[in-house]
């Protein structure tokens, strides 16, 4: 066995049917009493409902979260939070709500309570992500970290059905990448398989049942959970970095762009870590990681190409460019002209090539 570096993350975790209502116990629990509630607009009611349940324990609703986090708004919610005299906030919904309090965390430290009510995973993460004039930064940060998770299975039952299977396939990016950073190690790759194949196992009980199922949300929410814990604990590769730079620079859906890229980046990488690639294919019952993946959104309903979220192809020359700018680890050198090729692909939507079984 090879050598590795295992750290674990204090964090506070909530899992069930109906544990929403303990937010407040929650806060309490941080020490805190005066919460700045975030959320996207489209959340603001269940959001009121929340505030009104908390009496004193809310300070006021930030009702502005956006996707990639616009560095204007991040501003404009750290203002609010010091003027409401907040000290701490509670993130409810998706990764753009869980990222806006993540840049609110940046800056003034404030504990940040999540409660995510879809499959990013971004709550599990000390991973933070601001968009400034059609760049997405990130970085890593121990402040970013929510302090205290609540999973309530009860608040997925809502969510649509297309946003459930994208979010659910990205989800399924963080483990597929943990299985060969370079900073694994045994318990991350067992956390990675297992997450896999509990999101692998519910999407399709999802999308076959049409309104969802308990047992699916809450086998979708747990995946959800083991996939966002490996982002939290390694270094992401060639799939996070082509994701940034298409949701960041071209404005695409994070969640969706994801399920498309993923099948291209394990093929780009697949020879370089041939054994990364079995267990992702042995989770999903596959005999190819790729193509077990791309199988995957294809039977879900998720979109496959690019083309069809918004992505132009006169763009792609810069996305390539974009990506190749900035060194990062990955298992497989970064070669222009195929990564270029990778971009085209995905935005064709064909379906990658296999491993070569002589691998």
């Amino acid at each position: 066995m090879k050598e590795f570096i295992h750290t674990n993350h204090a964090q506070r975790v909530i899992f069930g049917s109906g544990t929403a209502a303990r937010i407040g116990d929650e806060i309490d629990a941080m020490g805190a009493s005066r919460a700045l509630l975030l959320c996207t607009d489209g959340q603001k009611e269940p959001v009121q409902r929340l505030a009104e349940a908390l009496g004193t324990r809310c300070a006021g609703v930030f009702a502005g979260a956006a996707m990639h986090v616009p560095v204007e708004v991040a501003r404009e919610a750290r203002m609010a939070a010091g003027d409401l005299g907040s000290d701490c906030a509670v993130a409810f919904g998706g990764g753009s709500t869980i990222g806006l309090g993540k840049a609110i965390g940046l800056e003034t430290s404030l504990p940040i309570l999540a409660v995510p009510t879809t499959y990013s995973g971004s709550e599990m993460t000390s991973i933070f992500g601001l968009t400034e004039a059609g760049i997405k930064r990130t970085g890593l940060d121990p402040r970013v970290r929510p302090r205290t998770v609540i999973y309530d299975v009860d608040l997925t039952q809502s969510l649509p059905l297309d946003l459930s299977v994208s979010s659910g396939l990205n989800a399924i990016a963080h483990a597929a990448e943990s299985l060969y950073a370079r900073d694994g190690s045994p318990v991350i790759s067992l956390l990675a398989q297992e997450g896999i194949r509990a999101m692998g196992a519910a999407l399709p009980l999802l999308r076959d049942s049409r309104e969802g199922s308990t047992s699916g949300r809450a086998e979708a929410l747990y995946g959800a959970w083991l996939c966002g814990t490996v982002l939290g604990s390694v270094t992401m590769s060639l799939h996070h970095k082509l994701c940034h730079t298409l949701g960041g620079s071209f404005n695409l859906p994070h969640a969706q762009t994801h399920a498309i890229v993923l099948p291209h980046a394990l093929a780009y990488n697949a020879s370089a870590v041939p054994e990364a690639m079995m267990p992702i294919a042995s989770a999903l019952g596959a005999k190819d990681a790729a193509q077990g993946v791309y199988e995957l959104v294809r039977r879900v309903g998720a979109p496959l190409a690019l083309k069809d979220i918004g992505m132009r192809e006169a763009d792609l020359d810069v996305a390539c460019d974009l990506a190749m700018s900035t060194p990062y680890p990955n298992p497989r050198k970064l070669e222009a002209r195929a990564i270029r090729g990778l971009l085209q692909d995905a935005f064709d939507g064909v379906r990658p090539a296999a491993m070569p079984s002589s691998q």
